[in-house]
């Protein structure tokens, strides 16, 4: 045992890389051999609420949370935990469950909407390829999980943030694609190819 102590001491780090290293090792690689995850997720608040019961006050968390795939799916979820771990799992599953797909043209929205959700007051507008995202908080939060780059938002009444990240999911949800606007034109169809116009047959001579 004496003499195995001896060569492990005398070993270098390189050797015992290349033997392949020891527990810290196998954890490092470990991780990084896991795939990349689908959905990003940003928690956008967290609040400590409590309940009032016979022996005292609960406390427990609330998470708002919001996930994306930066093409166009994005979903914001809600939920409540004993600590905050537990509720932002919690409302990343919801969120998860109620993902929406967000029609993008050009890294912006097809048009303009303005939605009311209860106190909540979101404006959103289509801009122009540079611009960038001009939104605020929680708007921003939502749009950065998406394919959007360039889009104008304005935020009006309630500052209550849950309120305001399900005014701008349903502002989302309120897009058409430019192809089903009423008398678009479709972008496959064609117009037909003109014929030549046929000469008149000569009259032949008797």
């Amino acid at each position: 045992m004496a003499e195995e102590q001896k060569t492990q001491r005398n070993t270098t780090p390189q050797e015992r890389k290349a033997r392949g290293g020891g527990r810290r090792d196998n954890r490092r690689n470990g991780a990084r051999d896991e795939a990349p995850k689908e959905f990003e997720e940003v928690v956008i608040n967290i609040d400590r609420v409590a309940r009032v019961v016979k022996g005292g006050r609960r406390f427990r968390f609330k998470a708002l949370v919001v996930v994306g795939n930066r093409k166009n799916k994005v979903g914001v979820g809600v939920a409540k935990g004993a600590d905050v771990q537990t509720a932002i799992a919690k409302a990343t599953d919801v969120a998860k469950k109620n993902l929406i797909n967000v029609p993008i043209t050009n890294e912006t929205i097809p048009h303009e909407a303005e939605v009311k959700l209860s106190g909540a007051q979101v404006l959103i507008k289509p801009a122009a390829p540079g611009t960038g995202i001009i939104a605020g908080g929680v708007v921003r939060s939502v749009i950065s999980v998406t394919g959007i780059r360039n889009m104008l938002s304005k935020s009006l009444g309630s500052t209550n943030k849950v309120n305001i990240a399900y005014a701008t999911i349903e502002a989302l949800r309120s897009q058409v694609p430019r192809e089903q606007w009423v008398g678009a034109k479709p972008k496959s169809a064609k117009k037909p190819a003109k014929k030549p116009a046929e000469k008149p047959a000569k009259k032949e001579e008797k």
